[in-house]
């Protein structure tokens, strides 16, 4: 078990902010199309955060066109080139999968505010 562990610890990135569910980020993904390479920014609320260590992965949802688009990232993946945090969100629960019915200003999460 410990030869499993050490070998996950090397694969953990440590380049990228803290975030947390309810939070509005930025995911600037690399897309390849073709032989050619390209950045795509993905941005939107972070519904859910599971698994840990290596296996740890996150799904952020926004709204493209009047559809929500939903996606899972792996936290360590060498695709990912960075993640910003736009805005940080005030939630009470883990998983806000509720946010999948509402829309409008309802679907919105409160930002956390720091005085």
């Amino acid at each position: 078990m410990d030869i499993i562990k050490s070998i996950e610890a090397e694969q953990i990135r440590k380049d990228l902010p803290q975030f947390n569910v309810g939070d509005t980020i930025q995911v600037f993904y690399k897309v390849t199309e073709g032989s050619r390479e390209r950045i795509q920014v993905f941005e939107g609320t972070v519904l859910k955060i599971q698994g840990e260590g290596s296996r740890k992965t996150f799904t952020v949802r926004r709204i493209s066109y009047g559809i929500g688009v939903e996606r899972t990232f792996p936290i360590n993946s060498p695709r990912i080139d960075k993640i910003t945090v736009v805005r940080k969100g005030k939630v009470r629960r883990a998983k806000l999968y509720y946010l999948r019915d509402r829309q409008g200003k309802s679907a919105k999460v409160k930002e956390k505010r720091f005085y």
